[in-house]
Protein backbone atom coordinates (compact mmCIF):
# COMPACT_ATOMS: atom_id res chain seq x y z
CA UNK A 1 0.00 0.00 0.00
CA UNK A 2 2.83 2.50 0.70
CA UNK A 3 4.53 1.55 -2.23
CA UNK A 4 1.28 2.43 -4.38
CA UNK A 5 1.23 5.82 -2.60
CA UNK A 6 4.98 6.98 -3.05
CA UNK A 7 4.19 6.24 -7.23
CA UNK A 8 1.00 8.10 -6.71
CA UNK A 9 2.59 10.68 -4.70
CA UNK A 10 5.80 10.75 -7.44
CA UNK A 11 2.95 10.85 -10.59
CA UNK A 12 1.65 13.90 -8.78
CA UNK A 13 4.81 16.07 -8.18
CA UNK A 14 5.99 15.05 -11.52
CA UNK A 15 2.67 16.48 -13.00
CA UNK A 16 2.88 19.85 -10.99
CA UNK A 17 6.38 20.03 -11.84
CA UNK A 18 5.87 19.80 -15.30
CA UNK A 19 2.47 21.70 -15.33
CA UNK A 20 4.88 24.56 -12.82
CA UNK A 21 7.80 24.22 -15.91
CA UNK A 22 4.88 25.21 -19.07
CA UNK A 23 3.63 27.90 -16.65
CA UNK A 24 6.90 29.24 -16.18
CA UNK A 25 7.87 29.23 -20.04
CA UNK A 26 4.24 30.55 -21.07
CA UNK A 27 4.55 33.12 -18.73
CA UNK A 28 7.80 34.11 -19.98
CA UNK A 29 6.73 34.06 -23.59
CA UNK A 30 3.36 35.63 -23.17
CA UNK A 31 5.43 38.77 -21.32
CA UNK A 32 7.82 38.36 -24.81
CA UNK A 33 4.26 39.10 -26.42
CA UNK A 34 3.46 42.10 -24.19
CA UNK A 35 7.08 43.74 -25.18
CA UNK A 36 6.05 43.00 -28.31
CA UNK A 37 2.92 44.45 -29.00
CA UNK A 38 3.91 47.49 -26.67
CA UNK A 39 6.50 48.23 -29.31
CA UNK A 40 4.48 47.80 -32.29
CA UNK A 41 1.91 50.19 -31.03
CA UNK A 42 4.87 52.48 -30.27
CA UNK A 43 5.92 52.19 -34.14
CA UNK A 44 2.53 52.30 -35.42
CA UNK A 45 2.08 55.82 -33.50
CA UNK A 46 5.36 57.28 -34.29
CA UNK A 47 4.55 56.34 -38.08
CA UNK A 48 0.63 57.95 -37.26
CA UNK A 49 2.09 61.17 -36.05
CA UNK A 50 4.53 61.59 -38.68
CA UNK A 51 1.40 61.41 -41.14
CA UNK A 52 -0.09 64.38 -39.21
CA UNK A 53 2.59 66.28 -40.08
CA UNK A 54 2.85 65.38 -43.33
CA UNK A 55 -0.60 66.35 -43.90
CA UNK A 56 -0.16 69.78 -42.15
CA UNK A 57 2.53 70.28 -44.70
CA UNK A 58 0.25 68.90 -47.64
CA UNK A 59 -2.34 71.60 -46.67
CA UNK A 60 -0.62 74.43 -46.94
CA UNK A 61 0.70 73.61 -50.57
CA UNK A 62 -2.45 71.86 -51.85
CA UNK A 63 -4.72 75.09 -50.06
CA UNK A 64 -2.73 77.72 -48.69
CA UNK A 65 -5.03 79.42 -45.66
CA UNK A 66 -7.67 78.64 -47.56
CA UNK A 67 -11.08 76.50 -45.44
CA UNK A 68 -10.00 73.53 -46.85
CA UNK A 69 -5.89 73.99 -45.36
CA UNK A 70 -7.36 74.59 -41.97
CA UNK A 71 -9.96 72.00 -42.13
CA UNK A 72 -7.17 69.71 -43.39
CA UNK A 73 -4.60 70.76 -41.08
CA UNK A 74 -7.05 70.75 -37.98
CA UNK A 75 -7.86 67.13 -38.63
CA UNK A 76 -4.31 66.28 -38.71
CA UNK A 77 -4.17 67.82 -34.96
CA UNK A 78 -7.29 65.80 -33.88
CA UNK A 79 -5.45 62.63 -35.23
CA UNK A 80 -2.46 63.76 -33.49
CA UNK A 81 -4.10 64.20 -30.23
CA UNK A 82 -6.81 61.59 -30.08
CA UNK A 83 -6.93 59.66 -27.01
CA UNK A 84 -6.87 55.18 -28.30
CA UNK A 85 -10.32 54.61 -27.87
CA UNK A 86 -11.10 57.23 -30.38
CA UNK A 87 -7.88 56.95 -32.80
CA UNK A 88 -8.92 55.25 -35.15
CA UNK A 89 -11.96 57.49 -35.83
CA UNK A 90 -9.88 60.88 -35.91
CA UNK A 91 -7.22 59.12 -38.97
CA UNK A 92 -9.98 57.34 -40.71
CA UNK A 93 -11.49 61.19 -41.29
CA UNK A 94 -7.73 62.23 -41.94
CA UNK A 95 -7.47 59.23 -44.21
CA UNK A 96 -10.62 60.08 -45.83
CA UNK A 97 -9.33 64.10 -46.40
CA UNK A 98 -5.96 63.36 -47.98
CA UNK A 99 -7.83 61.21 -50.46
CA UNK A 100 -9.34 64.63 -51.91
CA UNK A 101 -6.67 66.10 -52.19
CA UNK A 102 -5.06 66.86 -55.84
CA UNK A 103 -1.66 65.24 -55.70
CA UNK A 104 -1.11 67.66 -59.17
CA UNK A 105 -1.11 70.73 -56.45
CA UNK A 106 1.72 69.42 -54.17
CA UNK A 107 5.57 69.12 -55.14
CA UNK A 108 7.16 66.00 -56.23
CA UNK A 109 8.98 65.61 -53.43
CA UNK A 110 6.00 66.43 -50.81
CA UNK A 111 3.74 63.60 -53.12
CA UNK A 112 6.68 61.36 -52.63
CA UNK A 113 7.36 62.11 -48.77
CA UNK A 114 3.43 61.05 -48.33
CA UNK A 115 3.17 58.32 -50.03
CA UNK A 116 6.04 57.21 -47.94
CA UNK A 117 4.39 58.41 -44.47
CA UNK A 118 1.17 56.32 -45.80
CA UNK A 119 3.39 53.13 -46.62
CA UNK A 120 4.82 53.32 -43.24
CA UNK A 121 1.83 53.19 -41.17
CA UNK A 122 0.70 50.67 -43.81
CA UNK A 123 3.58 48.65 -43.13
CA UNK A 124 3.42 49.66 -38.84
CA UNK A 125 -0.54 48.70 -38.44
CA UNK A 126 0.29 45.32 -40.04
CA UNK A 127 3.17 44.71 -37.30
CA UNK A 128 0.93 45.85 -34.44
CA UNK A 129 -2.04 43.85 -35.95
CA UNK A 130 0.03 40.48 -36.06
CA UNK A 131 1.87 41.27 -32.43
CA UNK A 132 -2.42 41.35 -31.09
CA UNK A 133 -3.65 38.23 -32.55
CA UNK A 134 -0.49 36.02 -31.87
CA UNK A 135 -0.66 37.56 -28.06
CA UNK A 136 -4.64 36.95 -27.81
CA UNK A 137 -3.95 33.63 -29.51
CA UNK A 138 -1.89 32.33 -26.70
CA UNK A 139 -3.64 34.32 -24.05
CA UNK A 140 -6.56 32.97 -25.06
CA UNK A 141 -6.05 29.39 -24.67
CA UNK A 142 -8.04 28.01 -21.93
CA UNK A 143 -5.04 26.98 -19.59
CA UNK A 144 -3.31 30.55 -19.80
CA UNK A 145 -7.01 31.86 -18.53
CA UNK A 146 -7.42 29.62 -15.93
CA UNK A 147 -3.83 29.94 -14.58
CA UNK A 148 -4.39 33.67 -15.12
CA UNK A 149 -1.13 33.78 -16.82
CA UNK A 150 -1.68 37.27 -18.48
CA UNK A 151 -1.35 38.50 -15.03
CA UNK A 152 -2.82 41.84 -15.14
CA UNK A 153 -2.43 43.51 -18.85
CA UNK A 154 -4.94 44.50 -20.60
CA UNK A 155 -5.92 42.62 -23.58
CA UNK A 156 -4.75 44.01 -26.73
CA UNK A 157 -6.59 45.36 -29.32
CA UNK A 158 -6.68 45.63 -32.52
CA UNK A 159 -6.10 49.18 -34.47
CA UNK A 160 -8.47 48.88 -37.68
CA UNK A 161 -8.38 51.97 -40.66
CA UNK A 162 -9.16 52.40 -43.74
CA UNK A 163 -5.48 51.19 -46.09
CA UNK A 164 -4.46 53.92 -48.71
CA UNK A 165 -1.47 52.57 -51.25
CA UNK A 166 -0.86 56.01 -51.92
CA UNK A 167 -2.29 58.66 -54.18
CA UNK A 168 -4.31 57.54 -56.79
CA UNK A 169 -4.54 59.29 -59.93
CA UNK A 170 -1.51 60.73 -58.79
CA UNK A 171 1.86 60.96 -60.00
CA UNK A 172 2.74 57.85 -57.88
CA UNK A 173 3.51 54.51 -59.76
CA UNK A 174 3.46 51.37 -58.78
CA UNK A 175 6.26 48.69 -59.61
CA UNK A 176 7.17 45.06 -58.43
CA UNK A 177 10.67 44.03 -58.90
CA UNK A 178 13.11 41.12 -57.53
CA UNK A 179 16.47 41.60 -55.98
CA UNK A 180 19.01 39.52 -55.46
CA UNK A 181 20.95 39.31 -52.27
CA UNK A 182 24.35 37.85 -54.47
CA UNK A 183 26.76 36.39 -52.13
CA UNK A 184 30.15 34.92 -52.23
CA UNK A 185 32.40 32.39 -51.40
CA UNK A 186 33.47 34.89 -48.05
CA UNK A 187 30.05 35.50 -47.45
CA UNK A 188 30.19 39.13 -49.04
CA UNK A 189 27.45 40.90 -50.95
CA UNK A 190 27.58 42.14 -54.47
CA UNK A 191 26.09 46.10 -54.08
CA UNK A 192 25.64 48.36 -56.47
CA UNK A 193 26.68 52.21 -55.93
CA UNK A 194 24.14 54.60 -57.85
CA UNK A 195 23.18 58.31 -57.23
CA UNK A 196 19.83 60.22 -59.15
CA UNK A 197 20.32 60.98 -62.47
CA UNK A 198 17.96 63.59 -62.67
CA UNK A 199 20.54 65.67 -60.29
CA UNK A 200 22.82 67.65 -61.87
CA UNK A 201 25.97 65.48 -62.94
CA UNK A 202 28.50 67.39 -61.13
CA UNK A 203 29.77 65.02 -58.40
CA UNK A 204 27.75 66.11 -55.91
CA UNK A 205 24.50 64.19 -56.15
CA UNK A 206 23.83 61.99 -53.56
CA UNK A 207 25.33 58.46 -53.48
CA UNK A 208 23.76 55.21 -52.24
CA UNK A 209 24.19 51.47 -52.30
CA UNK A 210 21.74 48.97 -53.86
CA UNK A 211 21.23 44.83 -54.72
CA UNK A 212 21.36 43.43 -57.68
CA UNK A 213 17.56 43.35 -59.40
CA UNK A 214 14.87 45.49 -61.37
CA UNK A 215 11.12 45.46 -62.57
CA UNK A 216 9.35 42.12 -63.22
CA UNK A 217 8.08 42.22 -66.93
CA UNK A 218 4.54 41.20 -67.86
CA UNK A 219 4.60 37.07 -67.67
CA UNK A 220 7.74 36.70 -65.87
CA UNK A 221 7.28 34.76 -62.55
CA UNK A 222 9.68 36.74 -59.67
CA UNK A 223 12.25 34.19 -59.81
CA UNK A 224 12.57 34.26 -64.15
CA UNK A 225 12.65 38.43 -63.16
CA UNK A 226 15.51 37.48 -61.07
CA UNK A 227 17.27 35.67 -62.84
CA UNK A 228 17.44 37.91 -66.26
CA UNK A 229 18.67 40.45 -63.81
CA UNK A 230 21.30 38.96 -62.72
CA UNK A 231 22.82 38.33 -65.99
CA UNK A 232 21.84 41.58 -67.40
CA UNK A 233 23.44 43.65 -64.29
CA UNK A 234 26.26 41.42 -64.32
CA UNK A 235 26.76 39.01 -66.90
CA UNK A 236 26.43 35.73 -64.42
CA UNK A 237 23.94 33.01 -65.89
CA UNK A 238 22.10 31.11 -62.97
CA UNK A 239 18.44 29.02 -63.72
CA UNK A 240 15.62 29.73 -61.82
CA UNK A 241 15.97 26.67 -59.66
CA UNK A 242 19.61 27.80 -58.18
CA UNK A 243 17.11 30.96 -56.89
CA UNK A 244 16.27 30.75 -52.98
CA UNK A 245 13.38 32.39 -52.24
CA UNK A 246 11.71 35.06 -52.49
CA UNK A 247 13.15 35.39 -48.55
CA UNK A 248 12.18 39.26 -47.56
CA UNK A 249 9.96 41.62 -49.25
CA UNK A 250 10.23 45.14 -49.04
CA UNK A 251 8.00 47.97 -49.86
CA UNK A 252 9.84 51.70 -50.27
CA UNK A 253 8.50 55.43 -52.11
CA UNK A 254 11.33 56.02 -54.41
CA UNK A 255 11.67 59.94 -55.99
CA UNK A 256 14.19 59.05 -59.01
CA UNK A 257 15.15 60.43 -61.92
CA UNK A 258 12.30 63.10 -61.42
CA UNK A 259 9.39 60.32 -61.17
CA UNK A 260 8.33 59.09 -57.60
CA UNK A 261 7.52 55.22 -57.56
CA UNK A 262 6.07 52.46 -54.99
CA UNK A 263 8.59 49.94 -55.03
CA UNK A 264 7.52 46.33 -53.46
CA UNK A 265 10.53 44.53 -53.50
CA UNK A 266 10.77 40.50 -53.74
CA UNK A 267 14.31 39.55 -52.41
CA UNK A 268 16.13 36.14 -53.29
CA UNK A 269 19.47 34.50 -52.21
CA UNK A 270 22.11 33.15 -54.52
CA UNK A 271 26.07 32.13 -53.52
CA UNK A 272 28.59 32.54 -56.18
CA UNK A 273 32.39 32.80 -56.15
CA UNK A 274 33.55 36.71 -56.01
CA UNK A 275 33.63 38.15 -59.71
CA UNK A 276 34.26 41.00 -61.74
CA UNK A 277 30.49 42.10 -62.67
CA UNK A 278 30.24 42.41 -66.25
CA UNK A 279 28.39 45.82 -67.32
CA UNK A 280 28.08 44.88 -70.97
CA UNK A 281 24.29 44.43 -70.52
CA UNK A 282 23.51 47.37 -68.54
CA UNK A 283 21.03 49.91 -70.40
CA UNK A 284 21.32 53.65 -70.89
CA UNK A 285 19.81 54.86 -67.65
CA UNK A 286 21.57 52.14 -65.42
CA UNK A 287 24.84 53.59 -67.10
CA UNK A 288 23.77 56.64 -66.39
CA UNK A 289 23.26 56.23 -62.36
CA UNK A 290 25.50 53.28 -61.46
CA UNK A 291 29.00 54.71 -60.67
CA UNK A 292 30.80 51.02 -59.51
CA UNK A 293 30.52 47.94 -57.28
CA UNK A 294 31.86 46.65 -54.03
CA UNK A 295 31.56 43.05 -52.67
CA UNK A 296 30.88 43.96 -48.72
CA UNK A 297 30.49 42.05 -45.56
CA UNK A 298 28.55 43.40 -42.44
CA UNK A 299 30.95 45.65 -41.15
CA UNK A 300 31.75 47.75 -44.63
CA UNK A 301 27.78 48.30 -45.02
CA UNK A 302 28.03 49.34 -41.58
CA UNK A 303 30.89 52.00 -42.25
CA UNK A 304 29.06 53.19 -45.89
CA UNK A 305 26.55 54.11 -43.68
CA UNK A 306 28.52 55.53 -41.17
CA UNK A 307 29.99 58.11 -43.55
CA UNK A 308 26.53 59.43 -45.43
CA UNK A 309 26.11 56.84 -47.97
CA UNK A 310 22.87 54.62 -47.56
CA UNK A 311 22.72 51.21 -48.58
CA UNK A 312 19.28 49.45 -49.43
CA UNK A 313 17.36 47.74 -47.73
CA UNK A 314 17.89 49.53 -44.58
CA UNK A 315 18.73 46.17 -42.40
CA UNK A 316 21.15 44.68 -45.17
CA UNK A 317 24.24 44.37 -42.45
CA UNK A 318 22.29 42.60 -39.98
CA UNK A 319 20.14 40.33 -42.51
CA UNK A 320 23.69 38.87 -44.06
CA UNK A 321 23.96 36.69 -41.34
CA UNK A 322 20.19 35.24 -42.05
CA UNK A 323 20.99 34.96 -46.24
CA UNK A 324 24.76 33.15 -45.94
CA UNK A 325 22.26 30.67 -43.81
CA UNK A 326 19.71 30.79 -46.62
CA UNK A 327 22.29 29.95 -49.16
CA UNK A 328 23.97 27.57 -47.06
CA UNK A 329 20.89 25.18 -47.27
CA UNK A 330 19.37 25.89 -43.98
CA UNK A 331 16.48 27.63 -45.15
CA UNK A 332 13.59 27.82 -48.14
CA UNK A 333 13.61 25.58 -50.82
CA UNK A 334 15.07 26.85 -54.24
CA UNK A 335 13.40 28.06 -57.22
CA UNK A 336 11.07 30.75 -55.89
CA UNK A 337 8.37 27.98 -54.12
CA UNK A 338 7.77 30.09 -51.49
CA UNK A 339 6.41 33.27 -52.46
CA UNK A 340 3.58 33.80 -50.40
CA UNK A 341 5.73 33.93 -47.24
CA UNK A 342 8.66 36.42 -47.71
CA UNK A 343 9.34 38.56 -44.56
CA UNK A 344 8.73 42.30 -44.36
CA UNK A 345 11.87 44.48 -44.19
CA UNK A 346 12.92 47.76 -44.51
Amino acid sequence: MNVILIVVLVLVGVVLLLTASWAYLTANRLDRLHVRYDLSWHALDAALARRAVVARAVAVDAYGSGPEGRRLAALAAAAERAARPVREGAENDLSAALEMVDPAALPTALVAELADAEARVLLARRFHNDAVRDTLSLRERPMVRLLHLGGTAALPGYFEIAERAGMPGGPVSRRVSARIALLDEQGRILLFCGSDPAVAGDGSAPRWWFTVGGAAQPGESLAQTAVRELAEETGLGVTAEEMIGPVWRREAVIDFNGSVMRSEEFFFVHRTRAFEPLTTGHSALERSYIHGHRWCDATMVRELVATGEPVYPVQLAELLAEANRLADGSGREPGGRDESQPRPIR
